[in-house]
């Protein structure tokens, strides 16, 4: 058997949507096909967040996995930076 590494990603926490549950947001830039100019894109996706230790603004590192529901197919791994709150 194979042994397979899990897709990871570093993204910003956008939403925290429930219990359990955020929405990270991951920016990227592409070059446009006509103008070449970069064109600044983002993608969001639900986490799930197992301790509820991720607040808005934290930096996480994010991997795939099973889906855990119809929209949630993703996992915290680890929290890289905490958002300053007041």
């Amino acid at each position: 058997m194979q042994d397979r590494q899990s897709k990871t990603q570093t993204a910003v926490v956008v939403s925290r949507s429930g219990n359990k549950s955020i929405k990270v947001a991951v920016d990227f830039k592409v070059r446009h096909p006509k103008y070449g100019k970069y064109v600044r894109r983002r993608t969001t996706f639900g986490v799930h967040d197992e301790h509820n230790n991720c607040g808005v603004g934290d930096v996480v590192e994010v991997a795939q996995c099973r889906p855990y529901s119809k929209t949630k197919s993703w996992r915290v791994v680890q929290v890289i930076d905490k958002a300053v709150r007041k």
